[in-house]
């Protein structure tokens, strides 16, 4: 099964799809596990494919070794079979091109963060929007979070993506850039529940640590904006 660890070195694309109707949602996640059980290209890794929970959507983590992604973006596959059956379903689509810095786990998870479909993890996957030259200022904070979230009950791991390039549809086929270069972050979260979770955010202020008050300062003074969703990996496949 995948695993979330910087020391891979892999590339990561997470391609993040939002959609209007529950219907479209299924078929999204139908289209995108057939693309993932025929993946047989050079380069590629894994991939694991989520179900939207409080939002409707899609999003897939896909993990690349030595892959030119331009290359890929322009292959006949991408061009006039993925992108034509998605553009039907989606709303709105943003790929993602990030490299993976920071991980932890809680040590009752182990060493290295795993995402199955054969776990019960409640997954919260969060888009920072930064300013350039913050990025390294923004994945400082909240890497500063690994200090006391171990102690926080339910929590199970947290991993921290720089992003590189933002990428979506132009057209049939077709793609342009959003944003400027490392203009993005994503942080990759595991809980045990939706309650565990619910209770961490519910903190009132006069409870929640002088750490955990000085992350969430720098944090919000360095985020542009931010889009989060939770999500149940429902589909996983790696190489051989």
């Amino acid at each position: 099964m995948p695993f979330i660890n910087p020391e891979d070195g892999h590339l990561v694309v997470i391609n993040l799809f939002k959609t209007d109707t529950p219907d479209k949602q299924e078929r999204l996640l139908k289209e995108t596990m057939e693309v993932v059980d025929g993946a047989d290209f050079p380069g590629w890794v894994s991939s694991t494919v989520h179900r939207g929970q409080d939002k409707l959507g899609t999003l897939n983590l896909i993990q690349w070794r030595g892959v030119d992604l331009q290359s890929w973006y322009s292959g006949e596959v991408f061009k006039h079979r993925d992108m034509s059956v998605f553009l039907t379903l989606m709303t709105f689509a943003r790929l993602l091109q990030a490299e993976m810095v920071l991980s932890q786990c809680h040590p009752a998870v182990g060493k290295v963060a795993e995402i199955s479909p054969d776990r019960d993890d409640y997954t919260i996957v969060e888009i920072l929007d930064v300013a350039p030259p913050s990025q390294d200022d923004l994945i400082a904070a909240i890497g500063d979070a690994h200090e006391w979230l171990v102690g926080t009950p339910g929590y199970r791991s947290q991993s921290v993506l720089r992003g590189v390039v933002a990428r979506g549809p132009k057209g049939p086929g077709e793609l342009q850039a959003m944003g400027a270069e490392n203009s993005f972050i994503v942080v990759y979260s595991q809980w045990d529940s939706k309650k565990a979770h619910d209770a961490f955010r519910a903190t009132p202020e006069d409870e929640k640590s002088p750490a955990r008050l000085a992350t969430e300062v720098k944090r919000n003074a360095l985020t542009i904006s931010s889009d989060q969703n939770t999500y149940r990996v429902v589909h996983a496949r790696s190489a051989a």
